[in-house]
């Protein structure tokens, strides 16, 4: 990576996982934390408010992602940032559970995902794409696994109120990281003429990675629903976790580091990755198994796996999404993308919950491998996309001033 992509892949890798870290930061607490608010007697309540964050995440993905290929990422990205930490001081602040939810949707509309990965493909040439949206991958995994750990240590210092207020300065801190950390954004998407949006649905390609993110995602959340129990019943204590995930965790980004770039190199990403689909519905069918009588070595070595094929899959999928959609509509690609991503989310926590309830975890993670195999099968005919040969310091020395 030349020096202007390393330093677009580690400021924008460093303001997802700041602001992953203040969303994270608050799961391991908030049921627990959001039931002595007034109204927090109702678990329904409590689940909206938990919830909605997704949902207006994902309603508002496709604009964010629209606006950023029309007025520019930085300016988009900035906007959202500043609406998260909005939200994340209403949180804070909140006097009942009802403001708790209002927060929390207001936190939702900071949605810049899409602008953040197309700013970081505009800032990229296509043969080390994937090495830096690994970044934020990596980084995704890294903060949820430390939150584990630091959450309810913070919590019980601070409450939940002082971790939203902790989530809005990271939120703010990532303003000032976007703004004079990342290098000037290219204006070729501007320059370009303008696509179609309906462009984004008939590309088959697009079309492919946008059913496997949803299930990528459902999956990960719905089996997470039932894996703290599985642990708890295999004999260890809630507080001790972290002990399993981030070992876990680690050891897959190693895993990840000498198989997904070697072979994207040598041009066998389609093998890797539909083999990564393949390994995380395979420990899905271990744990229908063992979710009856769950052993720590079992599950730590099925979590182990499951991450080795969930990080391959998180970083390559957003590379290739990237490197399939035209630059004029990359946003709304990404766009598309990121809903998808957050649809995915929503649906694992509410479907996942319910089948879990209603059919033990034994069926929940009998679905999830039936959704793994029928992506595996959508995503059977996928093809990479040739890589490009224009240099994103090129593009930025035709504009050397762009924001």
């Amino acid at each position: 990576m030349t020096p202007l992509e390393r330093r677009a892949g580690g400021s924008l890798a460093t303001v997802y996982a700041a602001r992953m870290l203040g969303l994270f930061l608050v799961l391991p607490v908030f049921a627990l934390e959001a039931a002595h608010y007034p109204g927090g007697s109702d678990p329904a309540m409590v689940g909206l408010a938990m919830g909605i964050y997704g949902l207006t995440q994902a309603l508002l993905q496709i604009p964010f992602g629209l606006a950023s290929d029309k007025f520019g990422r930085k300016r988009v990205i900035i906007f959202g940032l500043f609406l998260f930490a909005v939200g994340s001081f209403v949180a804070a602040a909140a006097p009942t559970l009802v403001w708790l939810t209002v927060g929390r949707a207001i936190q939702g509309g900071g949605a810049v995902s899409a602008a953040v990965t197309a700013l970081l493909a505009d800032q990229t040439r296509d043969i080390v794409r994937t090495k830096a949206m690994a970044l934020i991958g990596a980084s995704i995994g890294l903060t949820f696994a430390l939150s584990i750990v630091a959450g309810p240590l913070l919590g019980a210092h601070v409450g939940l109120g002082g971790l939203f207020a902790i989530t809005g300065m990271l939120a703010l801190t990532c303003i000032a990281i976007v703004a004079w950390w990342t290098p000037p954004e290219p204006l070729v998407h501007k320059n370009l003429p303008r696509g179609k949006f309906t462009d984004v649905f008939k590309h088959a390609g697009l079309l492919r990675l946008n059913v496997g993110v949803f299930v990528l995602y459902a999956v990960q959340l719905a089996t997470w629903v039932a894996i703290p129990a599985l642990l708890v019943n295999a004999g260890l204590a809630k507080a001790d976790h972290w002990h399993v995930y981030l070992p876990t965790v680690l050891a897959s980004f190693v895993v990840m580091g000498v198989t997904l770039f070697p072979l994207e190199r040598k041009g066998r990403l389609r093998e890797l990755f539909l083999a990564s689909v393949a390994l995380v519905a395979l420990v899905q069918v271990a744990l229908v198994f063992m979710a009856g009588a769950p052993s720590l070595v079992g599950l730590t070595l099925a979590l182990f796996v499951f991450f080795c094929g969930f990080n391959v899959l998180e970083a390559s999928q957003p590379s290739m999404a990237s490197r399939m959609a035209p630059p004029q509509t990359r946003g709304a690609a990404l766009g598309v993308y990121n809903t998808l991503q957050s649809l995915g989310l929503f649906a694992g926590g509410a479907v996942g919950g319910w089948l879990s309830k209603s059919v033990g975890p034994q069926g929940l993670f009998a679905v999830c491998g039936a959704m793994m195999l029928l992506w595996l099968v959508v995503a059977w005919p996928m093809r990479t996309p040739a890589p490009s040969r224009v240099s994103p310091d090129a593009a930025l020395a035709d504009e050397p001033q762009a924001t």
